[in-house]
């Protein structure tokens, strides 16, 4: 399975192209190795932490982390590693992460899957609710300090910025990968 290939926006529907890695409540963590096609487990959160929604990331986008940029999906039903959820771009919670005393951006673009009715209010970030959002970047700090790294957020973004950022992150790929 290659995704690199795959554009990071649906020409036909405007929808962003999302590909799971990680489902909402897991505690394995999983990533995507384009070198075998295959997805392997990259840790085991700690008891009583599991992923708050479904992770993964946006085909076609490279990122200072030296791999795709991060998403997280807004999807309330179970999903899979390598499903493709077509979704609407809500905005990004803007970080830097510091590991080994080496600080580099590490953004988590937020996204509602398009078939989710539950999720069909949200046009924006601002559309969540605060206290939402507040969970999700306590749980991206967690996650980080459990690998004694640093995670810290910014700024959260709407859709525009994160248009810009994916914008950025598609012109990276292009650079790397030709």
């Amino acid at each position: 399975m290659s995704v690199l290939g795959l554009p990071s926006w649906d020409e036909e529907t405007g929808l962003l192209q999302t590909i799971i890695e990680t489902p909402k409540g897991a505690r394995n963590k999983f990533a995507f190795d384009e070198t075998i096609g295959l997805f392997r487990l990259k840790k085991v959160l700690p008891v009583g932490m599991v992923f708050p929604f479904h992770f993964g990331f946006i085909p076609s986008t490279w990122a200072e982390d030296d791999g795709p940029l991060d998403v997280l999906v807004l999807l309330e039903e179970p999903a899979f590693p390598g499903c493709l959820v077509p979704a609407r771009l809500l905005g990004a919670i803007e970080a830097k992460q510091t590991k080994k005393g080496k600080t580099l951006r590490n953004d988590r673009l937020i996204t509602a899957a398009d078939k989710m009715p539950s999720f069909d209010h949200y046009r924006t970030i601002e559309d969540m609710e605060p206290k939402l959002l507040e969970q999700i970047e306590q749980f991206f700090i967690a996650y980080n300090a459990a690998e004694q790294k640093q995670f810290k957020v910014l700024r959260r973004s709407g859709p525009k910025k994160a248009e810009a950022l994916i914008a950025q992150g598609i012109k990276k790929f292009e650079m790397k990968f030709g």
